[in-house]
């Protein structure tokens, strides 16, 4: 029997535990196939998707900064994909390449397992990438009260807005009043300062990083500095990655202790 082949896609591509969580749930369930990371030029996409078309490979995730910029070149979206415009999941449906976005159902079910309440709550995002979407989308859901969102390049932020016109916009290095403050920038990837200042927002509020390699940010610090409840985005990468998994193989993966202790080993 021939083996079947996944991928994650993006680049950088290095950080992604990715084929950590997926080749362990492969191995737990015995089938046959294997998951893979790649780094891709944008100018290569067109091709990578023609592989899946052509059935070489099975299926892939979808990172930074390619989960709008692969849309052109499916053929259909899951209704959540068509109203964030970000794909991070590509599976092949007899002979249609369909785009799924896995990120809202992560980031719901990670902030659920927290016990933390978004409803009524003001959220701060920092960021204005491909994820942005699906985390307004899952906040929406969740009923959060405001969301406001920040982003160095302020066009980026207005073209979101015009999918979420509840959005306000603010400046880049404008702190406005929030109980949750979301980093969805790259800034942290490699250690990097996000360079605002949090320091007369208060306490007991959570900064959450939807990076989980590293484990800690530096943006994570220091919130905890401050006297606020801190995550990564650990589990949000596993919940999005448990949906994805779904969808190709038909199998709900188990998650359990042991699944956040692969990826600390790494």
């Amino acid at each position: 029997m021939e083996v079947k082949r996944y991928f994650v896609i993006g680049n950088p591509i290095n950080h992604s535990l990715s084929p950590k969580l997926q080749n362990y749930w492969i191995k737990q369930h015995n089938i046959n196939a294997i998951y893979e990371k790649t780094k891709l030029e944008e100018n290569e996409i067109e091709s990578f998707i023609d592989k899946i078309r052509n059935q070489k490979i099975d299926g892939c995730n979808i990172t930074v900064p390619f989960k709008k910029k692969v849309i052109p070149f499916l053929d259909k979206l899951s209704l959540e994909a068509e109203k964030t415009q970000s794909v991070n999941t590509i599976i092949n449906n007899g002979g249609n390449i369909i785009g799924h976005n896995t990120d809202i159902y992560g980031f719901e079910k990670a902030i659920k397992s927290l016990n933390f309440d978004m409803k009524g709550k003001k959220v701060l995002i920092l960021g204005a990438g491909g994820v942005v979407p699906s985390i307004i989308f899952a906040l929406e859901k969740m009923e959060a009260s405001k969301i406001i969102l920040t982003n160095r390049t302020k066009k980026k932020a207005e073209d979101i807005k015009k999918q979420f016109y509840d959005l306000e916009i603010i400046d880049w290095g404008q702190i406005t009043d929030f109980d949750v403050v979301i980093n969805a920038t790259s800034l942290g990837l490699n250690n990097e300062f996000i360079n605002l200042d949090f320091s007369n927002s208060g306490d007991k509020k959570l900064f959450y990083d939807v990076i989980y390699n590293p484990e800690e940010t530096n943006f994570l610090k220091e919130g905890k500095k401050l006297g606020n409840q801190t995550e990564n985005g650990k589990l949000m990468f596993i919940f999005q990655a448990f949906e994805a998994f779904k969808l190709w193989h038909g199998i709900e993966p188990k998650i359990s202790s042991d699944t956040l202790e692969i990826l600390n080993n790494d």
